[in-house]
C-alpha cells in the first residue's frame, strides 16, 4: 500500500492562527476550514522534506517566505481522503515572520483566509475537528518551544 504524505502549517501571530478556506476544487475537505498546507512532491529535493515542503506550500497558497522561521512538530495523523487513499498527516507549526502579509496567491486551492484565536475555534460549530485538534496541538508545540527559550 502506497501513502501520500501531506504537511499542514499551522502559523500563529500573536494569540490569532492562521486558517484557509480550502477552495471548492480541492480533492480532499473543500471547502473546509484548514490549514495551509500540501503533499510532499516526489521531485522534492534532499534536505530536510517536511520542511521543505511547508515552506513551498506556505509560499504557493498564500505568498508568505518561513526561510529563517523555526517550524516545531506538532503532530501526525493518518486518514482516508475521499478517494480512499491512505495519507500521513504532518502538522508544523511556527509564529508568522513579522511584516508578513498573507494575500490568497492561488485561489484554486484557497477560498478565504481567515485568522481566528482558538477559544473562537473551540466553539466554531464549523471548523472540523482535525482542524481545531491541529491548532491545539501547534499551540502546545510553540508554547513548549517558547517555554524552553
Amino acid at each position: 500500500m502506497r501513502y501520500s504524505v501531506n504537511v499542514d502549517v499551522a502559523l500563529r501571530r500573536g494569540e490569532q492562527w492562521l486558517l484557509i478556506v480550502r477552495g471548492l476544487g480541492e480533492e480532499h475537505a473543500a471547502g473546509a476550514l484548514s490549514l495551509v498546507g500540501g503533499t510532499v512532491d516526489a521531485e522534492t529535493p534532499g534536505g530536510d522534506v517536511l520542511i521543505d515542503t511547508a515552506r513551498r506550500e506556505v509560499l504557493e497558497e498564500i505568498g508568505v517566505e518561513l526561510d529563517g522561521v523555526r517550524l516545531s512538530y506538532a503532530e501526525s495523523t493518518f486518514f482516508s481522503a475521499e478517494t480512499g487513499s491512505p495519507v500521513i498527516n504532518v502538522v508544523l507549526a511556527g509564529e508568522l515572520p513579522d511584516g508578513a502579509e498573507p494575500v490568497i496567491a492561488s485561489p484554486e486551492e484557497v477560498a478565504d483566509i481567515r485568522w481566528e484565536s482558538l477559544p473562537a475555534l473551540e466553539l466554531d460549530a464549523e471548523c472540523p475537528p482535525w482542524t481545531l485538534r491541529s491548532v491545539q496541538q501547534a499551540k502546545a508545540a510553540l508554547d513548549g518551544v517558547n517555554a524552553a527559550a
